[in-house]
């Protein structure tokens, strides 16, 4: 029976993902139009064919997965300010988690995106028509040939914001950088049993491309009571229950800065999100 619910859990989601994204790209397509009252408007609409594709996502998980999702009650969110969303990452339903506790609570949920996945087939153009910003990185071994590219990759990130500036966006960042593993964690030799070190490049470079515009932290610890499921778990309903803990701070303005540059801002910075990681530790104890 679990696997005739993951077929049809499946199916779901692929027509489902299908129906929105059509909308949502040619709506991206007539955005190209320099016409900025426009660009903003069609910004609203198409992230409300977004939430319609999650809102669908959440029935299908109602009548195939029936998860049960017990969160704490949730501080006042509003979809009308900017935030920063952090999160502890073990599986790809994590994306799926976050997206049904927070739909209709925040803005939309974006992420930093690497610039070569906007070639996956169908999703890379939706991240694209949603304004999803794409992070051209480029390596050590490449600046130290061409040094002409320094600082290209921050520019282009922040041009890429720009058009948040003006549109409340919640932008969601898993710190550790992969998804958590016995076997990752052994090789960090890290201090934190269910997690992986912080990554705080990322998060630091985020919040400076969005020169402090992303205001406010909100904090999701995500624990799996049965164990760690993958995707397939999921759709064929073998996930029981699901526990949250979402917490929400303001994001103090000295925690904006140059990464790359100011050796001090990146050691307070480092220190910051490592406090945050051994809070979270904790709270991952209490709720296990």
């Amino acid at each position: 029976m679990s696997f005739i619910n993951g077929i049809l859990s499946g199916l779901g989601y692929i027509v489902n993902t299908i129906f929105w994204f059509i909308p949502i790209f040619l709506l991206g397509i007539l955005k190209l139009l320099p016409i900025k009252p426009l660009q903003q408007v069609l910004s609203y609409i198409i992230d409300g064919c977004a939430s319609g594709w999650i809102k669908v996502n959440t029935a299908n998980q109602h009548v195939f997965s029936r998860t049960v999702i017990n969160t704490n009650e949730l501080p006042p969110l509003s979809t009308k300010e900017w935030y920063m969303v952090i999160a502890n990452h073990q599986s790809w339903v994590d994306i799926l988690v976050l997206q049904r506790v927070l739909d209709g609570k925040v803005p939309f949920l974006k992420f930093f995106l690497k610039q070569q996945l906007i070639f996956v087939p169908i999703i890379g153009l939706a991240w694209w028509a949603l304004d999803f910003p794409f992070m051209k990185r480029y390596s050590k071994a490449l600046l130290a040939k061409k040094p002409h590219l320094r600082g290209k990759d921050v520019a282009a990130t922040q041009k890429s914001c720009e058009k948040f500036q003006l549109k409340p966006v919640s932008v969601v960042n898993f710190v550790e950088g992969t998804r958590f593993t016995p076997q990752k964690s052994a090789q960090q030799k890290n201090p934190y049993p269910s997690l992986l070190r912080p990554k705080a490049g990322g998060c630091a470079f985020a919040l400076n491309a969005m020169s402090g515009r992303l205001n406010q932290l909100v904090n999701v610890t995500i624990v799996y009571p049965n164990g760690i499921p993958s995707f397939g778990d999921f759709i064929c309903g073998r996930v029981n229950e699901i526990k949250l803990e979402i917490s929400v701070e303001e994001i103090d303005a000295e925690l904006v800065g140059d990464y790359e540059h100011d050796p001090q801002y990146k050691a307070r910075f480092q220190q910051w999100l490592n406090d945050k990681w051994q809070e979270k530790q904790i709270t991952l104890n209490r709720l296990k």
